[in-house]
């Protein structure tokens, strides 16, 4: 059985398109719509039943406490009560233990005006296991001034089901050869490497892990390589999530404190550049260090916007299968975010050095 620490011992060091297969562009949102975002929750589950925690959800509404519900090994349905009103939206999730694993979503639903997720989490070998695990449903329509800011897709085998970009233009999904995907997301942005990205595998039957394999840009494009496998690290067809934040929170929003960074560089310590990729809200200058005593444990801090309730997400950026997920829970000190830590692994279970995109989020 997978043990994992909590937090306490830790700290110590829309417009929705749908579309059709590979290639086709989907319209952006129409002005005439709400604003970004319509509805978003997020919640970090650390039971296998019962209410998610406290202080790491919230939902874009007043709404009761989200609840877990296990319905299968390792598999969890999260029903955030009060902003399921749409068939469409994305969801990310991460894993949460001291540990190899990572979760995947079986899919999401509204009913009843409640949003159900379905997260998958598995442990080494593929194998099916409740693990703790942090997850986002995020939903939005209508457009956003000053170019690119936030944009998604949901992307199946038959093609993309939801897309969405602030910028009112079309985002596009080519298949480039089994299990890799090349995203543009059109508008306009910088030219140089900027904002963050988080990709989540969708899949109702089998393992599968899904990564950022590259990302690139011009100044009216961002291009992202999505990369998915199999539990095994073999290339594979699967759905998959997507998510770009540019100056916005990964659920679209734009509250007082959030921030996203980028372990782009294999060196430690790192204040990752440009800017534009290290975004505090604050003002201020997030940094990664190694934490000891493995140099493929990343301690993360992100000044003076460390306030409750909160999440974060992670994914990995490498042109091979990996898994990055977070050793424990985060926290909060005197403002700040002291993520401890982001390990990264081989699908041998193995400790990897990677690179990755973490997402810190919260409702204020």
């Amino acid at each position: 059985m997978i043990s994992w620490r909590r937090m306490s011992g830790r700290l110590t060091a829309g417009v929705a398109g749908v579309g059709l297969a590979g290639g086709l562009a989907l319209g952006g949102a129409g002005a005439a719509q709400a604003a970004v975002p319509n509805y978003w929750g997020f919640a970090l589950v650390q039971n296998a039943s019962g209410p998610v925690t406290a202080g790491h959800w919230a939902e874009s509404v007043v709404s009761p406490t989200p609840t877990a519900t296990p319905i299968a090994p390792g598999r969890e349905v999260v029903r955030f009560p009060n902003i399921g009103f749409t068939k469409t939206g994305v969801v990310h999730v991460t894993a949460v233990i001291d540990e190899f694993a990572w979760c995947q979503t079986q899919g999401w639903r509204p009913l009843g005006g409640a949003e159900l997720v379905t997260v998958q989490c598995y442990v080494k070998g593929g194998t099916p296991q409740f693990v703790p695990f942090t997850v986002t449903f995020a939903e939005s329509s209508g457009t956003l001034p000053g170019g690119l800011k936030y944009a998604y897709l949901y992307h199946t085998p038959a093609g993309t089901v939801t897309s969405f970009n602030s910028a009112g233009l079309a985002n596009t999904v080519t298949t480039l050869s089994t299990g890799v995907w090349q995203v543009g997301l059109h508008g306009p942005g910088p030219s140089t490497p900027s904002g963050g990205v988080q990709v989540t595998a969708v899949n109702k039957t089998n393992p599968a892990i899904c990564d950022v394999g590259s990302t690139t840009q011009t100044s009216s494009e961002q291009v992202i390589e999505v990369r998915c496998y199999s539990k095994l690290g073999v290339p594979m067809t699967t759905g998959w999530t997507l998510s770009y934040q540019r100056g916005r929170a990964i659920t679209g929003a734009l509250p007082k404190f959030f921030g996203y960074t980028v372990y782009n560089k294999l060196a430690c310590p790192l204040v990752p550049a440009p800017p534009a990729v290290n975004f505090n809200s604050a003002g201020a200058t997030n940094s990664i260090a190694c934490a000891l005593p493995s140099p493929v444990n990343w301690l993360v801090k992100l000044p003076m916007i460390g306030v409750q309730p909160d999440t974060v997400l992670v994914t990995a950026l490498a042109p091979i299968a990996m898994v990055c997920n977070l050793n424990t829970v985060w926290a909060t000190s005197a403002g700040d975010v002291i993520v401890r830590d982001v390990v990264c692994y081989q699908v041998s279970g193995a400790f990897a050095t990677a690179k990755w995109f973490l997402s810190y989020d919260t409702k204020s």
